[in-house]
């Protein structure tokens, strides 16, 4: 299918396809009148990319996760995998977040709320 199609069906415009491939998120191949031509399953992987996207992995994330998941005898306990390690990342990322927040509230109505503490 041409690239016009597979945004059609994916939802995406096609730029964001042409990024996608450049960065070897997905591959068509070229036909002799340069047009570009991709599987129907693309449209697949690329819903995969973009449900990804939305639980928060970057697109570093998904392309490495890819190559595990291809590999991987069962790809269901391969992706539990990964997204317990997100929940581990999310949780100390909350951490931090709240440690700056108490840290900040804590400088409120100080004066100067940029000295050392």
């Amino acid at each position: 299918m041409r690239i016009g199609e597979l945004a059609a069906q994916a939802g995406l415009s096609k730029d964001t396809i042409r990024f996608y491939e450049k960065i070897g998120l997905v591959t068509g191949r070229r036909l002799p009148n340069g047009y570009r031509d991709f599987s129907p399953e693309t449209v697949t992987w690329l819903h995969y990319v973009r449900t990804a996207q939305t639980l928060g992995f970057s697109l570093a994330e998904i392309g490495r996760n890819f190559e595990e998941l291809r590999d991987a005898p069962d790809s269901a306990e391969a992706l539990s995998g990964l997204f317990e390690e997100k929940i581990r990342v999310i949780d100390a990322r909350m951490a931090e977040l709240a440690a700056l927040r108490a840290d900040l509230d804590a400088r409120v109505g100080t004066g100067c709320p940029l000295r050392v503490s």
